[in-house]
């Protein structure tokens, strides 16, 4: 079902899926198809046919990529649909590696390895009204989201999709139709700072609408700064981007002292703590591994830290890391572990 149908009725289940979400699902690639430039489409059933584990929108899947490397994908396809999973995966070429190993070696027909699905973005139903900013891949969540309010007669939206052109930008074709002229607005900059869409407009003065906002870093932060006057519970955020993960230019490697075991652990450049303990045998909590769930939170001990999430307050990150994200700036780390 295009975005532009309507399917009336129930949109979809609400209280998560049937299925343990940590049990493994082997899923058949029914479909893989190019979406955008460096943007692959993978549809997802079940080998034998018969429903997958609902969802809610904003969900993703955790997906076992060729590699070995366990990666979050949004879940864009239509919550009320339980045949098939739909992701769409942007090729990072200074990511970690994961979705270069998705899109070059997977094929339709192959089988993948995924686990239920899981919501961090959750779009409440008691909003009267909807406003969805996307830029770039953060589309994805925003999609299934756009399907659910879409079945409902009494939910207005407006979706603000931005993106440097128009072959970088996936779903198109589906958002640029008639149906949706006066909820959809897409932008193109060109990559050029002063053709920035001015979003201050849309948020100067604060209404009842619940606000939704998945994209890269500096598209956040600029949300964040431009809806600090409304209410928290309002504005929600999401990156499953590559922003916070890739390595940097000034990145170094650092050594973890787990202070319980005394055990010292070697982080090198490209990989993360939480990759490092996990490879160690070290259990630690987990979910989005980009720094903005909070899931992933440990007790800095001594150390000064190079944070890159976006969960915690100033105060927080006194004695606080997010491990899938944060970096040390000095030598050393000390963490209550």
């Amino acid at each position: 079902m295009s975005i532009g149908q309507v399917e009336r009725g129930p949109a979809g289940a609400r209280n998560g899926t049937a299925e343990n979400p940590e049990a493994t699902l082997k899923l058949k690639v029914t479909r893989s198809e190019f979406a955008a430039e460096g943007i692959r489409l993978f549809e997802l059933r079940r080998p034998t046919g018969g429903e997958l584990p609902a969802f809610t929108p904003g969900s993703h899947i955790p997906v076992r990529v060729p590699n070995g490397s366990l990666r979050n994908y949004s879940l864009c396809s239509d919550p009320v649909d339980h045949s098939r999973y739909v992701i769409a995966v942007k090729r990072e070429e200074g990511g970690r590696g994961g979705s270069i190993s998705l899109i070059d070696n997977v094929q339709t027909g192959d089988i993948v390895e995924v686990l239920g699905p899981r919501n961090l973005f959750e779009l409440t139903d008691s909003a009267s009204s909807y406003i969805f900013v996307a830029g770039g891949i953060g589309i994805t969540p925003i999609v299934s989201m756009v399907h659910w309010v879409r079945a409902r007669d009494d939910k207005p939206f407006k979706l603000y999709y931005l993106t440097r052109n128009s072959q970088v930008t996936a779903f198109l074709a589906d958002l640029n139709i008639e149906e949706l002229k006066s909820s959809v607005t897409i932008h193109h900059d060109d990559g050029a700072p002063e053709n920035a869409f001015d979003l201050w407009p849309i948020f100067e003065k604060p209404t009842k609408a619940h606000i939704y906002c998945c994209g890269p870093r500096p598209l956040i932060e600029s949300v964040k700064d431009m809806t600090g006057h409304w209410p928290i519970n309002q504005v929600h955020f999401e990156d499953f981007g590559s922003d916070l993960v890739r390595p940097r230019s000034d990145d170094k490697p650092f050594k973890v002292r787990l202070a319980r075991s005394n055990t010292v652990l070697e982080i090198p450049v490209g990989t993360s703590i939480l990759e490092i303990m996990r490879a160690h045998g070290l259990r630690a909590p987990s979910s989005c591994e980009s720094g903005t769930c909070g899931t992933c939170k440990m007790r800095l001990i001594a150390g000064e830290v190079n944070h890159r999430d976006l969960v915690l307050t100033a105060a927080e990150r006194v004695d606080n890391i997010m491990i899938c994200v944060s970096r040390a700036k000095n030598d050393e780390l000390v963490l209550d572990a």
